[in-house]
C-alpha cells in the first residue's frame, strides 16, 4: 500500500470538514468521497449561488454547510483549511480546542508525494520561476507535475506519479503558514511587504515563507536571492546557494551573461520574455536545477518560452500602441519590476483592492517610468498620494487621471495613447474590489483591448 493509500484509508470513520469549496478543494472532496469518508464541505457562498460542480459533490454524499454562518457549530476530527484562511481564525482555534487536527491539501500532498519535490515561494516572480523550472525539466526529458498555487491541485494525481518524476510547486505564504514539511529543493525569489491585509504583520509573513526550508535536511538545497536584504542571510540545514544580479554568488550576472560557478550558462539577450526581473527568475531556476538540466536545455527554454499569462503579456499592437497585461502585479514591488522592463516611459493603469501595503517607493518609480497615470479602485487615491509626495514629482509629470473604476481607467488610457506608446495594466493592488481574482481582471482587460 502506498503512502497515499495509507493516508486516505486512515480517514475512514472520521468526520472531515473541508473549508472552502473553490476550485482547489473540489478535487479533494471528491477524493475523500472516493475513499468512503464522512465529508462536510463548508463555504460562505449561499446555496442559490453554488456551482453545479459543488452540487454534484453533494449528490455524491458530501454534506454542505453554507452561507454567512458556514463555520458555526462545526464539529470535525480532521479539518482541511482553505489556503486563504488564516490558521489563527477563531473558528479553527475552536475546532482545535475540541481535538480537531487542522491540515491542508498541500500539507498532505507533501506527506504522501512519491516523487522528488521542488518548491518556489517569494513576494514576486514565483509563478514565472516555478514555470521555468518545470519547462526546463520537461525539456530535459523528465516527467513533471506542476501545481500548488499555480495549475492543477496535485494531491489527487499522486497515484499517477513515479519515483523519478518531479513535482514542481508554487507556494504562497498562506499555504506555508502551518506547513511542517519542506521540499528537497526550495527557492525564495525575494521578500517584500505583501498580503498584510491577512498576515498580522511583516514578521509573520516572513516567518511563513521560511517554512519552505525550515524542515529541510542535510541532503536538501535552498536557493535565495542574494540581492534581497531579507533573503540574503537565510540558510537551511543542507546546502544554500544564492543568485545575484549585482554581486558575487553561485549564480551571478557579468556583462549580460548569467554565470554558474564562474562558467557562462546563458546570454540574457537570448531570453525571450522582457524585464530585468525575468533575468532574476532565470537565475533562480538555473541555481535550483544545478546538476539536473544541461546548459543547452536552459538556452533552448530561454529562446522559446514566451512567458506566463497575465505577466507582462503582450495583448495587442493597435495603431502603433502596444498593450500589456500585467494583472499578476498585485503588489507595488511587482509593478515596479514591470515598469523597469520598458526603456521608454509608459502609460500606466493602476489601482485595485487595498492590502494595506505602503506605496511610497512605487510613487518614486512612477515618476521615473510613467508619463500618464490612470487610476481606479480602492487604492487609486493612495497611489496618487505616493506619486505626489515623491521628491522627483512635479505637477503634470506624470499626468494623473482618477477614473473611479477599472474599465473607465482602461478606456481612458487607450484614448490617450498615441503611436509608439506602451499601455501597461499593472495595478500594484489585488483584484478583489472589482474582480474575483487577478486572472479575471486580466481577461477583462484583454477583452476591452481586443474590442478597441
Amino acid at each position: 500500500m502506498t503512502a497515499f493509500e495509507r493516508y486516505f484509508t486512515s480517514l475512514r470513520g472520521k468526520r472531515i470538514a473541508v473549508l472552502g469549496l473553490g476550485v482547489s478543494n473540489r478535487p479533494l472532496v471528491g477524493l475523500l468521497l472516493d475513499f468512503g469518508c464522512d465529508v462536510t464541505g463548508c463555504d460562505r457562498t449561499p446555496r442559490e449561488k453554488l456551482d453545479e460542480d459543488v452540487l454534484a459533490l453533494e449528490r455524491r454524499g458530501c454534506k454542505l454547510s453554507l452561507g454567512d454562518g458556514y463555520l458555526d457549530n462545526l464539529d470535525a476530527d480532521i479539518v482541511f483549511r482553505t489556503p486563504g484562511m488564516h490558521p489563527g481564525n477563531p473558528a479553527l482555534e475552536a475546532l482545535r480546542s475540541h481535538g480537531a487536527k487542522v491540515t491542508s491539501e498541500m500539507e498532505v500532498f507533501f506527506e504522501v508525494c512519491p516523487c522528488r519535490l521542488i518548491a518556489v515561494t517569494g513576494s514576486d516572480g514565483k509563478t514565472t520561476t516555478t514555470t521555468l523550472i518545470s519547462e526546463m525539466l520537461k525539456a530535459e526529458g523528465y516527467t513533471v507535475w506542476l501545481g500548488g498555487n499555480i495549475g492543477t491541485p496535485l494531491l489527487p494525481l499522486c497515484p499517477q506519479m513515479e519515483k523519478d518524476d518531479f513535482a514542481v510547486v508554487e507556494l504562497s505564504s498562506f499555504q506555508l503558514m502551518d506547513m511542517e514539511r519542506s521540499p528537497h529543493r526550495a527557492v525564495i525569489t525575494n521578500l517584500a511587504p505583501n498580503h498584510l491585509d491577512v498576515h498580522k504583520d511583516m514578521e509573520e509573513y516572513v516567518w511563513a515563507k521560511k517554512n519552505i526550508y525550515r524542515f529541510q535536511t542535510a541532503d536538501d538545497l535552498l536557493v535565495v536571492n542574494g540581492d534581497n536584504e531579507i533573503t540574503a542571510p537565510l540558510r537551511c540545514a543542507g546546502t544554500t546557494h544564492s543568485f545575484s544580479r549585482l554581486g558575487d554568488a553561485r549564480v551571478c550576472l557579468r556583462d549580460g551573461i548569467i554565470l554558474r560557478n564562474g562558467e557562462g550558462v546563458l546570454d540574457t539577450k537570448e531570453i525571450l520574455i522582457p524585464g530585468v526581473h525575468n533575468i532574476e527568475n532565470y537565475m533562480a531556476a538555473i541555481a535550483a536545477l544545478e546538476g539536473l538540466v544541461s546548459d543547452d536545455t536552459v538556452r533552448h527554454v530561454a529562446k522559446t518560452f514566451g512567458g506566463v499569462e497575465h505577466r507582462i503579456e503582450l495583448v495587442r499592437i493597435k495603431d502603433g500602441v502596444r498593450y500589456y497585461n500585467d494583472s499578476i502585479a498585485s503588489s507595488p514591488s511587482r509593478t515596479m519590476a514591470g515598469l523597469r522592463s520598458f526603456p521608454e516611459k509608459v502609460i500606466l493603469i493602476a489601482g485595485g483592492y487595498d492590502k494595506h501595503i505602503p506605496y511610497d517607493d512605487l510613487g518614486t518609480e512612477i515618476c521615473t517610468h510613467v508619463k500618464k497615470l490612470f487610476l481606479g479602485g480602492a487604492t487609486g487615491g493612495l497611489i496618487r498620494q505616493a506619486v505626489e509626495k515623491a521628491e522627483t514629482y512635479t505637477p503634470g509629470c506624470p499626468e494623473i487621471t482618477d477614473c473611479g473604476d477599472f474599465e473607465s481607467a482602461v478606456r481612458a488610457a487607450a484614448a490617450a495613447a498615441q503611436s509608439g506608446d506602451v499601455v501597461l495594466m499593472s495595478p500594484a493592488s489585488a483584484a478583489f474590489d472589482q474582480f474575483k481574482n487577478f486572472m479575471v481582471r486580466g481577461a477583462f482587460f484583454k477583452k476591452i483591448v481586443m474590442e478597441l
